[in-house]
């Protein structure tokens, strides 16, 4: 069985900034109420020309540029969304068109905030086997346009992005370690979208839901991989909720520096947000060759994934 790994990573966020002083001028609420409760102080939000697919795309330049790999070359394109524009084509045949990836095949899966982590562990499936070689992931959500702007319970956590990843053989011992993929369609009714209408949150179960997993999990693909907390040299958890992923970092005791906190600056993008955090991250320098790195995630469903990655080729 091939080893399967990180060839290249790459994200994109839309130009505008929604601070929390912006929304205070949409909803009743303050910066420091924001700040205190969710570690958010400002969010992107994509125009009304840029939908899911176009932030994919940027993402995924971005990311076949640093793997060094061409369109042509990918052999599947798997598109972690919940925010497509339509319920078909799929986002990931839309991106397959204007990316000219004419040898790849192309899917949607609908996990939420956990999509990332689907995504990658179902392109690791297709890399051991050595049914495909190279295979690209991206993260992508539009949830402004499913967002209800007076909510101020949730209209506050929400932003647009998309992250990528190119994923291939890489060499034994790195890559992929270990993986943690979960459901419980019995918390549903906590985080879900009905068509045509605005998402809707029971923040309060959610957070006890969230505070549990994203420990658990953790640990989880640690004992999985034969790694103790000690060997774990960066933390990627879903930029949610600050205090959510401080719960997972002190269960890691995991130093602050050695955790992603892009939530600060981009919100909850859902199935981006992992994405983002990772590529950020690797580009400046704090993720290195080698390093062993988890990402672990939760969402609506209830879903949640975790990864044990050693980073390199």
């Amino acid at each position: 069985m091939k080893s399967a790994g990180i060839l290249g990573i790459g994200h994109y966020v839309p130009e505008r900034v929604l601070t929390n002083a912006d929304m205070e001028k949409i909803v009743e609420t303050n910066d420091e109420w924001i700040r205190t409760r969710t570690g958010i102080e400002e969010r992107r939000i994509a125009s009304d020309e840029m939908d899911t697919s176009d932030l994919a795309y940027e993402a995924a330049v971005n990311a076949l540029e640093d793997a060094n790999i061409k369109a042509e070359d990918l052999d599947l394109i798997l598109i972690a969304t919940v925010t497509g524009e339509t319920l078909f084509p799929s986002v990931g045949n839309r991106l397959q068109h204007r990316l000219g990836a004419k040898n790849a095949a192309s899917m949607d899966l609908a996990a939420a905030c956990a999509g990332f982590m689907y995504g990658m562990i179902s392109a690791q499936q297709f890399i051991q086997t050595g049914a495909y070689k190279n295979i690209l992931i991206v993260g992508a959500e539009k949830l402004s346009k499913i967002t209800d702007w007076e909510d101020r319970n949730t209209c506050v956590l929400f932003g647009d992005g998309a992250g990528a990843a190119v994923m291939g053989p890489v060499s034994e011992g790195k890559g992929v370690l270990s993986f943690e993929l979960g459901s419980d369609g019995s918390g549903a009714s906590y985080l879900y979208q009905n068509p045509g209408e605005f998402l809707n949150m029971n923040g309060r179960e959610v957070f006890k839901f969230a505070v549990r997993q994203m420990p658990e999990s953790s640990i989880k693909v640690l004992e999985k991989a034969g790694l103790t907390k000690e060997d774990v040299d960066f933390l990627v958890p879903h930029q949610a909720n600050i205090r959510i992923m401080e719960a997972a970092r002190q269960r890691l005791e995991i130093p602050e520096e050695k955790m992603a906190t892009s939530v600060k600056r981009y919100g909850n993008t859902s199935s981006a947000s992992i994405p983002i955090a990772l590529s950020e991250n690797i580009k400046n320098g704090k993720i290195k060759d080698n390093d062993v790195v988890v990402l672990v995630g939760f969402g609506g469903g209830l879903t949640w994934g975790a990864v044990a990655l050693r980073y390199g080729v």
